[in-house]
């Protein structure tokens, strides 16, 4: 017994007293009983609560207001225990729903047993009340239990207990708890799902009979979400959202295809049949990870567009690729709110589980620079992986714990029951809208076929397979319950099939004639006008600014708002762009960057920037966003002064790569006009994110035909840091050229950098840029540039030597970045015949280009590459793949400069590096 429950009977009390209609039956009766009414003074009536605080009566016998008060701390005590019990099943009745389509009992949880409480079964009959239950109240306990069980022990299990915010808990207490978590379905809306069960069915039957052995990664057993999808969407559409991103792994993605995304069923049966396959020699993808967008109708006439995005077999890392995609649909629409576009995720149960990309996505969806005004996440649970149960691949109770990170609900759900799959789909679309926010689905379903056609489960999972030989499929359960209820009749569902069976067939033959070849889909809307494919000669675009623009975007840069007050130390930064912008002072990298990107905001290209500290930059050089000395929450980025007709954003990501890689991936994806740059803080630290790299951005044109102009600044170079911090990995991005799929650059001037930049943002011919950044470059005093080269020229793939003749040149030296400082430092010092040429752009890069960089060089001259790293890294590897033993036919013969060969890319030694970088320019200068 505690205060609380006596100054609550003290409440309800004089709450009997002003109405007594406004307390339960079973109070009201109380307090007749013992006849209070006329024992409690006048005052403590008029003044309410904070004065009744005892229920001694002055007139009464002590004995008999004794028995009173012993009676009202009982009833008190056992409102204790029932509040207890009612929340336990807020809590934990999750854990007694029942949830397995194939019916496996759960293990019993005590906390739901009322013996517990010290309540018995007399207790059942006996009425309690209070707000705590003001959505489920009955006439007595046993009333009061019913009502929880149905609400959170059915089909449906429901875990937000662990949110933090009362009034999230509360609407969805009052969401679930008055309708007992169910949906009054019409009739309408019943056949309509039935229909679609239909649908789901007769497609997997269908292809299955017809194209013997295939693998489709089978939904049978999921069908339900074929309805779960369709009910979302028309939610959707009643929330005037304009457009739906949905991501899935290959599980159902035909089946989605066809009955969700509308692919005609002749196309997808012609890539079974896959009867040209000179149209794919080297290129596209299996059926099973394609892409599509259509146009989707609600029953209200609302049009949705939808996109699947394609996906690779790595699951779960197409997920921020789609909310990439989201993002860049909702800033081009200038939908600040987020509302107007939205993601749905399709997850497996033991990817969600397992693959740490999931935590990285449910983390960003909170943080300002990624939101994207909450994410539908569709859990399809088949209780194992491909042959891992549950107890093997998770440490926790379900596949979806992950996601009580986040303030957010997640709704378990019976596959097997689609009028319970249709309440999770209402109240998780309806939670999204209100609080923007994420929601999980987890609906159990489980793999009629295991995980693919030709797979054999039973091998591994003997027992839960003679639960799924003898389990009808959901469609035929769904259809006994209409006709229990009378919703439907037996005509209707054969005239269902028929036409659908029909529709079947003609696809299929008009897949079979010769003529027929599959219709892709091209690039359009946005992409109108962009292309792919060979890099052309003449797509040069103009990325020189005039002087007096480029004097007029540095001096604005170089102020700060009256008021406002700046670190001491950025004065000096400050004011040494103000002399930039006179021109009495080189520009430098930081400057060069800033002016490229006010450039590109000023004629109306968006500009997105994001990486681990990318506002002030790893090495302190960019201060893209400026902190008040005095106010914690004052900033001002002086870029933004260049935004009014577009868009800039700088964003600190948070301490993941692939998470944020793919966002910016697939933020280009929707942003063709724009600067899309991803930073890594480290050049090697890409490799977090290799996925994304292989699978999405060097090879997606070539499977999909999907274009991405995103650009990479990986920092990069040799100075004594250390092996984590001195390499992009150069040798990998080389491996993975072909076909023109990338650009590989690694410009060494300023006023390069400023030209890749708008190149990038300017040409219509769309690539990902893998951009080698400088880490001491960027304060050495060498690199600088003059205003004048911001104001003529564009980027050179190969810059020649400096000198003013060539003649007597004894030896030509090829290289790249950082160590052409240090190669031209030593030739001034020593006064060398030596001439040094360096490559900005590795890839693409033709011979005949090369060539024309040694045109004034006589045939038979020293070529030598040189490279900070090791033989079996950098660049050499592939430019002796790409050219030979010789360039031309003159015979440049070509030779290499490096360090040793070595499974690290450098020492940890500072000592040891700079004795190795003189070993390299010693033997660059040797006779």
């Amino acid at each position: 017994m505690n205060t609380f429950s006596l100054d609550y009977i003290d409440d309800l009390y004089v709450q009997y007293i002003r109405d007594p209609q406004s307390v339960s039956p079973g109070w009201r009766s109380y307090f007749e009983q013992f006849s209070l009414a006329a024992s409690v003074d006048d005052r403590v009536v008029a003044e309410g609560v904070e004065e009744a605080t005892t229920f001694d009566a002055p007139d009464m016998p002590d004995a008999k207001a004794r028995s009173i008060r012993d009676e009202a701390l009982w009833l008190a005590e056992m409102q204790d225990r029932v509040d207890n019990l009612v929340r336990e099943y807020r809590v934990r009745g999750h854990l007694l729903a029942k949830l397995d389509p194939l019916k496996r009992p759960r293990t019993d949880v005590a906390e739901l047993d009322p013996e517990l409480y010290g309540l018995s079964e007399q207790d059942l009959e006996r009425p309690f009340s209070c707000e705590n239950l003001q959505y489920v109240n009955g006439r007595n306990l046993g009333d009061i239990l019913k009502k929880l069980q149905n609400t959170y022990c059915r089909s449906i299990g429901a875990q937000f207990m662990h949110i933090d915010n009362r009034t999230i808990r509360d609407w969805l207490q009052r969401r679930m708890e008055s309708c007992e978590n169910r949906l009054e379905l019409s009739r309408e809306v019943q056949v309509r799902i039935y229909t679609r069960l239909a649908d789901a069915e007769i497609f997997e039957e269908f292809v299955r009979k017809k194209f013997v052995g295939a693998k489709t990664f089978s939904l049978e057993g999921a069908e339900s979400m074929i309805p779960l999808l369709d009910l979302a969407l028309e939610k959707a559409g009643q929330h005037k959202v304009e457009g739906v991103i949905l991501a899935m792994a290959h599980r159902g993605r035909l089946n989605v295809l066809a009955n969700i995304m509308g692919k005609r069923a002749q196309s997808i049966f012609w890539s079974f049949d896959d009867p040209r396959p000179d149209m794919h020699r080297g290129t596209g993808d299996v059926r099973y990870h394609l892409g599509y967008s259509s146009d989707w109708t609600t029953s209200h006439g609302h049009k949705v567009r939808i996109s699947l995005c394609f996906n690779p077999s790595h699951l779960e890392y197409v997920n921020t690729v789609a909310q990439g995609r989201c993002r860049a649909k909702q800033d081009r629409a200038h939908d600040d709110r987020h509302s107007n576009f939205m993601t749905v995720l399709i997850h497996g149960d033991a990817a969600f589980a397992g693959e740490g990309i999931v935590q990285e996505t449910l983390n960003m969806s909170e943080l300002d620079g990624y939101r994207t005004g909450g994410t539908l996440h569709v859990v399809l649970n088949n209780q194992v992986g491909f042959t891992t149960e549950p107890h093997e691949s998770r440490s926790c109770t379900y596949a979806t714990d992950v996601a009580k990170m986040l303030q957010i609900p997640i709704f378990h759900v019976n596959g097997e029951d689609p009028e319970a799959v249709a309440q999770v789909v209402n109240l998780a679309m309806d939670f999204r809208r209100e609080f923007q926010r994420d929601v999980v689905i987890d609906m159990y379903a489980y793999r009629r076929w295991g995980h693919n056609e030709g797979d054999e489960p039973r091998f591994t999972q003997p027992q839960m397979y003679k639960a799924v030989d003898a389990h009808q499929s959901v469609r035929e359960s769904y259809l006994r319950r209409l006709f229990k209820m009378g919703g439907i009749t037996r005509q209707e569902t054969d005239a269902i099939a028929e036409v659908r069976q029909a529709k079947l067939e003609r696809e299929f033959e008009l897949a079979q004639q010769e003529e027929y070849v599959d219709d892709l889909q091209t690039m359009g809307g946005s992409w109108s006008g962009f292309y792919g494919g060979p890099e052309p000669a003449d797509d040069d675009p103009q990325t020189a600014v005039s002087r007096e623009e480029c004097s007029e975007i540095l001096r604005t840069l170089s102020k700060v708002p009256e008021g406002f007050n700046l670190h001491r130390k950025l004065k000096r930064f400050m004011s040494l762009r103000a002399e930039m912008a006179e021109g009495s002072r080189p520009l430098d990298w930081a400057s060069a960057e800033a002016l490229a990107m006010g450039s590109l905001l000023s004629s109306g290209h968006p500009v997105r920037l994001s990486g681990q500290d990318c506002e002030r930059g790893t090495f302190s050089q960019r201060h893209a966003v400026l902190h008040d000395t005095e106010n914690a929450d004052k900033t001002h980025t002086p870029l933004n002064l260049f935004a009014e007709d577009t868009r800039l954003d700088i964003i600190n990501s948070p301490l993941c790569e692939a998470g944020v890689l793919g966002f910016e991936y697939g933020y280009s994806l929707d942003c063709p006009e724009g600067l899309v740059v991803w930073e890594a803080q480290f050049g090697d630290f890409w490799n977090v994110a290799q996925v994304i790299v292989d699978q999405f951005i060097t090879s997606a044109e070539d499977k999909w035909g999907r274009l991405s102009h995103i650009t990479l600044l990986l920092p990069h170079g040799f100075e004594g840091a250390g092996p984590e911090h001195c390499s992009a990995r150069l040798e990998r991005f080389l491996l993975l050229t072909a076909e023109d799929n990338i650009q590989v650059t690694q410009p060494s001037t300023p006023a390069q950098y400023f030209h890749m930049l708008r190149r990038q943002a300017i040409r219509r011919w769309s690539k990902p840029l893998i951009c080698l950044s400088p880490k001491s470059l960027l304060r050495h005093p060498a690199v600088v540039s003059p205003l004048e080269d911001f104001a003529s020229g564009s980027f050179q793939k190969i810059l020649p030597d400096v000198r003013e003749s060539q003649a007597g040149t004894k030896r030509v030296l090829l290289c790249s970045g950082k160590v052409y400082y240090e190669l031209a430092e030593r030739r001034d010092k020593l006064g060398a015949d030596v001439a040094i040429v360096r490559i900005e752009q590795y890839y693409p890069l033709s011979e005949a280009e090369l060539l024309d960089a040694l045109k004034p060089y006589e045939a038979g001259t020293d070529l030598c590459w040189i490279q900070e790293e090791p033989t079996n890294m950098g660049a050499w590897s592939f430019l002796k793949v790409r050219f030979g033993d010789f360039l031309g036919d003159n015979g440049f013969k070509l030779r290499r400069i490096s360090r040793v060969e070595s499974a690290s890319p450098s020492t940890g030694s500072a000592s040891a590096h700079k004795l190795e970088q003189d070993d390299l320019l010693d033997e660059a200068f040797a006779e």
